[in-house]
């Protein structure tokens, strides 16, 4: 007998040619279509839909409720929490058909996404960003910025831990539960 390498619930679908990697679970009624990539140990909730050319990393929490799109790249350790949307055009219309327009969403690496947020198309969300719930992002995120509102603005920094970074004079910054330090230059934050 063959030991399934990843676990998939009864009521999920998934196409043929879904790829899958090892440790991945997928939940109640989920929908993983053909040609779609998920990566090891994920975590897909209930009532999730990927499309056939969204990627997902290794570790990519996926909450309930979150429809992924064509266009859409995640890559490892990104959390996407309930309810949150992505799109993958620009201006759509129901009566016109605009495949071909659909844009790419690049969610980098350990970046957090609230429940209820919605993500415009065409952007990226830089490494360890953070949205905050119910923000509606329409350009680009900074690695570590926190944004929030509708439409989302930037309203502080956070540590690849998940706490907010206080910059002193010198534009340093300890993680208050690991002490890293940060560096924040010309509006542009990396981890020293």
């Amino acid at each position: 007998m063959m030991q399934q390498i990843f676990f998939v619930h009864p009521t999920a679908v998934i196409d043929e040619g879904a790829i899958i990697g090892k440790g991945t679970n997928i939940w109640h009624f989920s929908h993983l279509m053909k040609g779609c990539r998920i990566g090891n140990n994920c975590n897909i909730g209930q009532n999730v839909f990927i499309a056939s050319t969204v990627v997902l990393g290794n570790h990519v929490k996926v909450q309930n409720n979150v429809s992924l799109y064509d266009g859409v790249i995640c890559q490892d350790d990104v959390f996407l929490g309930p309810s949150c949307v992505f799109t993958n055009i620009i201006n759509p219309r129901s009566a016109v058909s605009k495949r071909n327009e659909f844009k790419q969403t690049l969610v980098k690496k350990g970046a957090t996404i609230g429940a209820n947020a919605t993500i415009l198309c065409g952007i990226t969300i830089d490494q360890f960003a953070f949205i905050g719930a119910g923000a509606v992002v329409t350009k680009d995120v900074a690695a570590y910025a926190v944004v929030t509102g509708s439409p989302a603005k930037q309203t502080g920094w956070m540590s690849e831990h998940g706490n907010k970074l206080v910059f002193n004079k010198e534009g340093v910054a300890l993680c208050s539960s690991t002490g890293e330090k940060y560096l924040l230059k010309d509006d542009i934050v990396q981890k020293l």
